[in-house]
């Protein structure tokens, strides 16, 4: 009798540890879905929603958040509208618990008050004609695995820019800075890569934060070149960043890139993970089950990105836009970057931005910083 009880205390303990473990793996898997499957255009965990409280001629009453008050100029987007709104108004009565901001415009939909909404950098959506009025045409750059949809402005220039979006957003978030390279008289090609809309999935359905992605890149470098690049600049936000990184190490035609601008740079893809599965609610015990899931699920390795990201491998002029604000990739890392290779690497620092955001919060310092660091390379 003791024999069976003891068996069965034993089995009970070993099934219990058994369910136990399932479910941490289970965690850990679903928690890394927060970057493996971020989609394009969707707000970032790390994003609050607010709630649109009014909204009159010229300004929009939003719940107070200290997303709300950032200063400068989003997109404000929800279900079934995009809107565009400017700083804080102080002058307008409102609850102290809401924020007015200037409405510079609704772009698509009705904005109205009960609506659900989130802070985005993009604030231009369509294409660049409808959305700026600039000539371009649609390409399709020839991928390893099919068609990747692509706009390019002509310019005179034989320095080509090809822009490169990254987590959250769609190949509409480079429309922020087209017609200040549209003005500098540079060609600009700006890609949508695997997993956007319109281009091909990756085989197992799942972002790899730059780490494959960046090959899709290549494929737009070998474009340029086909079509009269002398050189290329590449300006990738965020993972865009990483894949700009990546080519600049491995690409073939990586003797063309003339030189880098790495906006909100993911320069650790593991830092990354955590931080958007923090944002998602998961349990500091289980973050080091997200990072391995992630490994498992898509093969990443943090030593590549390292190698990619390392000061000493950098071979040309690079520009780091970033700032501390950034709660998916470290500005410390940037900052770290930029003081390894001050020669090479010039760190543009920028407050009260989140990720992705550095041109939103001041974009005539972003572009005239952009201006003096493109100057010598066009």
């Amino acid at each position: 009798m003791r024999t069976a009880r003891a068996t069965a205390a034993a089995v009970t303990t070993v099934t219990g540890v058994l369910a136990a473990s399932i479910a941490s793996i289970a965690a850990g898997r679903l928690a890394s879905d927060a970057a493996l499957k971020a989609r394009a255009g969707r707000p970032l965990p790390t994003e609050p929603r607010l709630t649109v409280h009014a909204v009159a001629a010229g300004h929009v009453t939003l719940t107070r958040d200290l997303a709300s008050l950032r200063p400068g100029t989003y997109g404000l987007a929800g279900d079934g509208y995009h809107a565009v709104v400017g700083p804080v108004v102080e002058s307008v009565p409102h609850p102290a618990d809401t924020v007015v901001r200037r409405l510079e415009r609704v772009t698509h939909g009705a904005l109205e008050p009960g609506a659900h909404a989130w802070l985005t950098p993009q604030v231009h959506i369509g294409d660049p004609a409808s959305a700026l009025g600039l000539e371009h045409a649609d390409v399709d750059v020839p991928g390893e695995l099919g068609a990747l949809p692509a706009w390019f402005l002509p310019g005179p220039r034989d320095t080509w820019v090809i822009t490169v979006h990254g987590l959250g957003t769609t190949r509409e978030h480079p429309m922020n800075v087209m017609e200040f390279l549209h003005r500098q008289r540079f060609p600009v090609l700006d890609l949508a890569y695997r997993g956007d809309l319109g281009a091909p999935r990756s085989p197992d359905g799942l972002h790899h934060l730059g780490e494959t992605e960046w090959r899709d890149l290549d494929a737009a470098i070998r474009y340029a070149v086909r079509f009269g690049a002398r050189r290329v600049i590449v300006h990738g936000w965020s993972t865009g960043a990483a894949m700009a990184l990546h080519a600049a190490g491995h690409c073939a035609l990586r003797e063309r890139i003339a030189g880098l601008v790495l906006d909100s740079p993911v320069l650790s893809w593991e830092a990354t993970l955590r931080a958007l599965a923090r944002a998602h609610r998961t349990p500091r015990t289980l973050l080091p089950l997200a990072v391995r899931a992630a490994q498992g699920r898509t093969g990443l390795h943090a030593d590549r990105l390292a190698e990619a990201a390392d000061p000493q491998n950098l071979k040309v002029p690079t520009l780091v836009v970033h700032g501390p604000g950034d709660e998916v990739a470290p500005w410390t890392l940037s900052r770290r970057l930029a003081a390894a290779r001050p020669e090479l690497v010039t760190l543009h620092t920028v407050d009260d931005a989140p990720h992705n955001a550095m041109w939103n919060a001041d974009p005539a310092t972003y572009e005239e910083t952009l201006r003096r660091f493109l100057t010598p390379l066009m």
